[in-house]
């Protein structure tokens, strides 16, 4: 059965590859360009998965178990991840998809990232963090405190999110008007040419990243595991695997994370997108940076985008959506420190125009 995890990491990455789609680009954009191209699609994510996984929870097919919240670890986890995330050029799926198109420098990442993981959660500092999330407090979700039923916020999030996307899809219909797209002649006929030939819209990455994250959980549990998509925690099995040889580490939720690599990987090379590319020297060092930031801060956290921002917001933990706002945070802080103050001071350098007088 974890085989199925090999084969739902596989679809995972084809589609985050077709559809460029990343949960860092996602939450800086807000920033950078006020842009909601793809954290809205990540909403609709959220939203579809919290709908398919509190009906199939009243139907008894799931019992999904929300983490408890540790604010300080949670919040201090988030804003390092954050940070790490812009360090690193992509997030933890971001990472691995992309190292799956030959990036040299997402697999220097995703190395710092496992290694740091595991370093955090079974290693010498696995104490710490174990004591760091032991500081929990209150209840673990919205409904527990509300005294609700899990489909109250399901439905009141699923409402907005819908209104916010009625609301980006008026207002690109809007700015497209009158554009004429420039089409490149197509490869190939038929449905390859759906599949490997265009790019697929934030759209279709948001629905079917949703989808793929409710066929997870039914997945997980058939294989034993009560839950959903996580990255941070078979990354840093598969680190410990490789140093101790435990064959007992290698479960459904580490053939999930390999096949992201593979789906990933076949997208880019159908897509022709596959390539080596070896960055510069400072570029593999802020990447390294940035894996171990994500390393130690999705340990503290609980988990990274995937884990919490994306699966612990559709159970309506504060785990998940208190982590969801420190990494917002941290993001915006890095790209503020490592993009726009550099760009700005480069700009204040720059020489005034020198004007001549007309003849």
């Amino acid at each position: 059965m974890i085989l199925t995890g090999l084969l739902i990491g596989a679809a995972l990455g084809y589609v985050l590859q077709r559809s460029r789609f990343c949960v860092t680009g996602a939450f800086r954009d807000i920033y950078l360009s006020r842009s909601t191209r793809y954290f809205t699609p990540f909403m609709l994510a959220i939203a579809i998965q919290a709908v398919g996984v509190a009906a199939l929870t009243s139907a008894g097919v799931l019992s999904p178990e929300a983490a408890s919240f540790a604010p300080l670890a949670v919040i201090g986890g988030g804003l390092i991840f954050g940070v790490g995330i812009i360090l690193a050029g992509g997030c933890a799926t971001g990472t691995y998809y992309r190292a799956g198109e030959g990036l040299i420098g997402s697999w220097v990442a995703l190395i710092f990232y496992a290694l740091f993981a595991a370093v955090m959660k079974f290693g010498p500092l696995g104490g710490f963090t174990e004591a760091a999330r032991a500081r929990t407090v209150g209840s673990a979700t919205i409904q527990e405190t509300l005294g609700v039923s899990v489909w109250v916020p399901t439905v009141v999030f699923a409402g907005l999110v819908a209104a916010l996307v009625v609301w980006q899809v008026r207002r690109n219909a809007v700015r497209s008007a009158g554009r004429s797209a420039v089409s490149l002649p197509a490869r190939r006929t038929g449905i390859g040419h759906y599949l490997a030939d265009i790019p697929w819209s934030p759209w279709v990455g948001g629905v079917l990243l949703g989808l793929i994250a409710i066929l997870a959980w039914v997945a997980s549990t058939a294989a034993g595991r009560n839950g959903g998509l996580g990255i941070t925690t078979p990354s840093a099995k598969i680190v410990t695997f490789l140093s101790t040889g435990d064959v007992t580490l290698v479960d459904w939720s580490v053939m999930l994370v390999l096949g992201i690599l593979v789906g990933s990987f076949i997208a880019a090379k159908l897509a022709g997108e596959f390539r080596w590319r070896v960055p510069d020297a400072s570029t593999i060092l802020r990447s390294a940076g940035g894996g171990v930031a994500m390393g130690v801060g999705a340990a503290l956290a609980g988990g990274c985008t995937i884990g919490n921002s994306l699966v612990e917001t559709s159970l309506f933990s504060y785990q998940g959506w208190v982590s969801l706002i420190a990494i917002i945070l941290g993001t915006w802080g890095a790209a503020w420190f490592l993009l726009v103050r550099p760009q700005r001071a480069a700009a204040s350098n720059r020489p005034a125009p020198v004007l001549t007088p007309a003849a």
